[in-house]
């Protein structure tokens, strides 16, 4: 066993933990936050999508060692106390992002970094749908997605340049 120390979602928690194990099982199994889905366990379908230390990674295939230290954000930690929904959320539910919702978490995790990453240039539709491509929806077409996090990012103050549907 191995002890680690993570800054989950604003809150320190330390733990023994078997040098294995995966920060996926970790968050949903050892800290009961389930909203990091599991979808394949090989890094294709983004839905464990969390941000380690500002940085979108993938939660399943992170071991929970390589995060000892840092700070890690769930889709837990998105909403507001009050359970105001974020900008993105917001958006996500306004413009159709989701179906059956179990890639939702990780497509909002990703689209929250995209934003981040995109700072002071224009989004483009070409832009999202390119930064998605480590994200799987088995549901849509990723059209609304798309429109989705294109509403997301203007309501966080980012420039969105003209998509097909509009926003």
């Amino acid at each position: 066993m191995i002890d680690v120390t993570i800054t989950v979602n604003g809150e320190t928690k330390t733990a023994s933990v078997e040098p294995r194990l995966l920060l996926v099982d970790y968050l949903r199994e050892t800290l009961k936050l389930t909203g990091t889905h599991v979808g394949c366990d090989t890094s294709q379908c983004g839905a464990c999508t969390v941000q380690l230390d500002g940085r979108s990674v993938k939660a399943c295939t992170t071991l929970a060692v390589q995060a000892d230290g840092a700070r890690v954000a769930t889709i837990e930690s998105v909403a507001a106390k009050d359970g105001t929904l974020h900008p993105m959320q917001a958006a996500f539910r306004e413009h159709h992002g989701l179906q059956c919702g179990f890639c939702t978490p990780g497509m909002i995790m990703s689209a929250l970094a995209l934003v981040e990453r995109n700072r002071g240039a224009v989004l483009t539709e070409a832009v999202i749908r390119h930064e998605l491509e480590g994200n799987l929806c088995r549901c849509t077409g990723y059209q609304s997605i798309v429109k989705s996090i294109a509403a997301g990012a203007k309501a966080m103050g980012l420039a969105v340049g003209d998509l097909a549907g509009n926003i």
